[in-house]
């Protein structure tokens, strides 16, 4: 934990802001997972694997641009991108889709149904709110985030 940081007192803002990036990364790979396993007419199990897959990949990608145009090798922005990444993904996607699988129908609606993409909306906006605590204890200990801050000044 970061000495001058406890975790009752860390701020929220940079849970967001941690949980913002990894929403925009994890909403990418759902959608194109589950535009993709529908267009190719797969079930609900493959649709979901492939949107958890790609949902890592937009974020992990997401995390490692801005370090990799900072000069840092691939090798050092792909391990800070697993360190910084890695909890609140699974969380993120742990929850969006236990979401997607408990709304009646949602999965089996199809891309041209609004129950899907409100389904997919409400599951993204619930794994943003449950996830924001995680990432603000993540940073509060130093971890999560905060590995990524560490590497901007380079």
């Amino acid at each position: 934990m970061a000495d001058n940081v406890h975790p009752t007192t860390a701020p929220w803002r940079p849970a967001i802001q941690a949980t913002l990036h990894c929403l925009t990364g994890c909403a990418i790979g759902e959608v194109l997972g589950m535009v993709i396993g529908t267009a190719l007419g797969w079930s609900a199990g493959p649709t979901v694997v492939l949107a958890v897959v790609l949902a890592f990949v937009f974020g992990y990608a997401l995390t490692m641009r801005p370090l990799l145009r900072s000069g840092i090798n691939l090798r050092t922005a792909l391990k800070v991108a697993l360190a910084a990444d890695t909890v609140s993904i699974a969380v993120m996607e742990i929850i969006d889709n236990a979401v997607m699988l408990v709304v009646p129908g949602a999965m089996e609606a199809g891309l041209s149904n609004w129950l899907f993409w409100a389904s997919l909306a409400f599951a993204l906006v619930v794994a943003f709110v449950l996830t924001v605590p995680v990432n603000r204890w993540l940073i509060s200990r130093g971890k999560g985030h905060a590995v990524v801050h560490q590497h901007h000044a380079h």
